[in-house]
C-alpha cells in the first residue's frame, strides 16, 4: 500500500510539473492575415483565465444594418505547442500557439503556416509570409 501511495504521489508530482503555464493571464485582441481587415471582419480575441483555461472569442458588426454577432469558446488549458480554436457560429476550425508577445496560426501539429495572405499590406512583393500577428492589450 505504501508503494502505490508512493508511485501514485509521483505521478501526480510529474503531472503537474508537466503542465505548461501560460505566459500571461487576460484579454488580448489578435490580427493574424493582415489581407482581411476590412469593415465586417471579425475581431478577434483570446482570454487566458487565471486557472489556465484559455478562451477564443470574435466580435464581429455588420456594417449594414449595425447587427452584432459575438461567440466564446473554451479551448482547455493552455498548451504551448497547439491550440484548436472552433467557432460553430460560421463553421470555423483553426489551430494556433501563442506566447507573451505573438499568436501564429498553425497546422494541427503546432507548425506554423505561410501563406500570401499573411504577408503585411506594405511589402507586397513578398509571397509565403508565416502567418503571425500580435497580441494587443
Amino acid at each position: 500500500m505504501k508503494k502505490f501511495l508512493s508511485i501514485v504521489l509521483l505521478l501526480v508530482c510529474m503531472l503537474s510539473y508537466a503542465q505548461s503555464k501560460a505566459p500571461f493571464t487576460g484579454k488580448r485582441d489578435f490580427v493574424i492575415e493582415d489581407g482581411s481587415n476590412g469593415s465586417g471582419t471579425p475581431a478577434y480575441y483570446v482570454d487566458v483565465k487565471s486557472n489556465g483555461d484559455v478562451h477564443f472569442g470574435f466580435i464581429q458588426v455588420n456594417q449594414a444594418d449595425g447587427k452584432e454577432t459575438r461567440e466564446e469558446m473554451n479551448a482547455g488549458k493552455y498548451n504551448p505547442k497547439v491550440m484548436k480554436v472552433h467557432f460553430k457560429t460560421y463553421h470555423e476550425t483553426f489551430y494556433v500557439k501563442f506566447d507573451k508577445d505573438q499568436i501564429y496560426l498553425t497546422d494541427a501539429k503546432g507548425t506554423v503556416k505561410k501563406s500570401d495572405d499573411c504577408c503585411p499590406v506594405s511589402e507586397m512583393a513578398e509571397l509565403n509570409c508565416p502567418c503571425s500577428g500580435k497580441l494587443y492589450h
